[in-house]
């Protein structure tokens, strides 16, 4: 689907705040509700819109420590890259994954209750994985943008 200039404001609106209703939405274009209602149904329809979520605070759930993993790869075969993406998505701690370009090969978020359960997640779990090479960790001290 091709998007045109209104498409590409309804998806601005909502990744900003997508529990607007097609009204409200509608109103910041300057537009009527239905013809707002019929776009929003093809960008979902077609895949510009892939889902709606709550972003909830980690916080909330009793994870205080955020981090971000980078992980390396000993064996790239594709195989062995579908093998750790399989073991990975079992993970729950996992948030976010994405294959990588660049020094290392993946990028986890990792959502987690303290250092200590982080701890036990790196030697208990992800050491358990038998491919990766090398894990460096970095520990997010503030979130500065999240939308």
């Amino acid at each position: 689907m091709e998007l045109d200039a209104t498409d590409i404001r309804i998806l601005k609106i909502l990744s900003r705040n997508a529990d607007l209703t097609n009204k409200e939405v509608a109103s910041q274009l300057n537009m009527s509700t239905t013809p707002v209602f019929e776009r929003i149904k093809k960008l979902k329809a077609c895949g510009a819109i892939k889902k709606i979520v709550a972003v909830v605070d980690p916080k909330t759930l009793g994870k205080e420590l955020s981090v971000i993993c980078n992980i390396s790869l000993k064996e790239h075969a594709r195989p062995f890259l579908e093998l750790f993406e399989k073991q990975i998505k079992q993970l729950e701690e996992i948030s976010t994954c994405y294959h990588i370009a660049g020094q290392f090969d993946y990028l986890l978020q990792i959502h987690i209750e303290s250092m200590d359960a982080y701890q036990y997640f790196i030697t208990h779990k992800l050491a358990d994985l038998d491919n990766i090479a090398h894990v460096q960790s970095s520990f997010i001290m503030k979130e500065i943008i999240n939308e």
